[in-house]
């Protein structure tokens, strides 16, 4: 693993437009800008459409298996963002993992503020299912807010008695909105994306009168008995390093199998800059050889189970 390539990414974030608290219009303008800079590269094919009801974008590397489906969830703090900025990160995903990504176009705040997101992250699941894809053959991924939503997602399919996915995987999520980890202070002067500031800002939105602690907007304060696995993947100089650390302490409190993988003196969402960066490319290797694991763990323990 380079220190310099780390350097290189630190110094380009640094210098980065993107005022992750700023005002919201021109926030998704540079975001989309910052994420669509660089061409998906000419063998992924992206294609828009609705899953149950709610818009999402179809991302597909050569050599997928049509058999599985990762439900993807973008990052933006719940304000910015969409699944076409998220297409070039969920390619790299497809491509490991050999399986199309399917992202969501969830509804962002603060024009819709919580429940909207989840609503829309449960009805696209809902739609897969109604397709008649086995959730057994799903797999759930987010980034960053879209990590947190992940969680909550999975928290809201298991009250609706609706089943889990084979496992989720999310890469640096936003599990606390409430902004109490203690590495949102300590770990500020070494994050070169976020502060804990504009995630107050992207908190109000999203929230609204909802209280922080509410469990389907701050999935850490959720009750996670009976989730999928899960695995975490967060950078060691990021101010939401608590929220993934706690998060794999509170599901391992609740008896799900959690791995949590953090990496050394990378940033928020580190996973994105694999073009340029050793240490995303093996997160994302990882990432994907665990969602093929636990589909391989559910097609064993189905073929394992007596017919009826």
């Amino acid at each position: 693993m380079s220190e310099q390539q780390r350097r290189d990414l630190d110094e380009m974030l640094r210098h980065a437009p993107l005022d992750v608290g700023g005002d919201v219009a021109e926030a998704r303008a540079v975001f989309h800008q910052m994420m669509t800079s660089v061409p998906l590269p000419p063998d992924v094919t992206t294609v828009p459409g609705l899953l149950g009801g709610v818009p999402v974008l179809t991302v597909d590397t050569p050599g997928s298996d049509p058999a599985g489906v990762l439900l993807y969830f973008h990052g933006g703090a719940y304000a910015i963002g969409s699944a076409a900025d998220a297409a070039g990160l969920a390619a790299d995903v497809s491509r490991r993992a050999g399986a199309r990504a399917v992202c969501v176009e969830y509804r962002l705040a603060p024009e819709n503020p919580f429940p909207a997101a989840v609503d829309d992250a449960v009805a696209a699941c809902r739609g897969l299912l109604d397709q008649g894809i086995p959730s057994d053959r799903i797999a759930f991924v987010g980034e960053s807010a879209g990590g947190g939503l992940t969680i909550a997602t999975l928290v809201a399919l298991r009250d609706a008695g609706l089943p889990q996915p084979a496992s989720a995987t999310v890469f640096s999520p936003w599990t606390d909105l409430t902004v109490s980890g203690a590495s949102a202070t300590g770990k500020a002067h070494l994050d070169p994306a976020l502060t804990p500031e504009a995630l107050r800002v992207r908190a109000r939105d999203y929230l609204g009168r909802t209280p922080g602690t509410e469990p389907l907007a701050s999935p850490l304060f959720a009750d996670l008995t009976g989730l999928p696995p899960l695995l975490i993947q967060a950078g060691s100089h990021e101010i939401l390093l608590d929220d993934a650390a706690r998060l794999a302490s509170r599901a391992a409190d609740h008896d799900v199998q959690v791995e949590l993988q953090v990496w050394p003196q990378v940033p928020h969402v580190f996973q994105a800059f694999a073009a340029m960066l050793d240490e995303a490319d093996a997160a994302l290797r990882s990432a994907a050889a665990f969602v093929r694991a636990q589909w391989a763990a559910a097609r064993t323990t189905q073929a394992a189970s007596p017919r009826q």
